[in-house]
């Protein structure tokens, strides 16, 4: 598998959820994250709070930089979402750091797969061991809208 990167100097990454600051993941996510355009802030809470949340921190500031969002059994299975890297930030490798932070700590509890769904960050995500999906022909989603849309439909 291959190696973690290193963290660019002046950033630390954690899994405390303490340090989450939510209010700014929200503002985030739902004002620039073309997958959570719009999400309620009530919604990004009940997120945060069924996941494993991880932050880089600026360690001068104690700001956060970025966020990433795990929905795990821990045993099995994970899907890795909600990938943030503040604009501010970008092209210092957090984002690919971040990514590798979130494989080794999920690493040793023997999942069989971790998922992730991405638009235009396929090289990112390459470089800690992510690639595209073997047999997609073997993969389905349930997307309630569409469903809910079909239900009304036939009613």
């Amino acid at each position: 598998m291959t190696d973690a990167p290193s963290l660019a100097e002046g950033y630390e990454i954690s899994a405390d959820p303490a340090r989450i600051d939510v209010e700014r993941v929200h503002r985030w996510l739902s004002t620039d994250a073309y997958w959570a355009l719009g999400r309620a802030r009530e919604k990004q809470e009940r997120a945060i709070a069924g996941s494993l949340n991880f932050g880089v921190y600026d360690t001068a500031s104690g700001d956060q930089v970025a966020y990433a969002r795990v929905v795990t059994d821990l045993a099995t299975f994970a899907w890795l979402c909600d990938v943030y890297v503040d604009p501010a930030v970008r092209g210092k490798g957090i984002g690919t750091s971040l990514a590798a932070a979130v494989r080794d700590h999920l690493r040793p509890h023997g999942l069989r797969r971790v998922l992730l769904a991405t638009h235009d960050a396929h090289d990112v995500y390459g470089k800690v061991g992510f690639e595209a999906l073997e047999k997609p022909d073997q993969w389905m989603a349930l997307l309630f809208e569409k469903f809910e849309r079909l239900s009304d439909d036939t009613s």
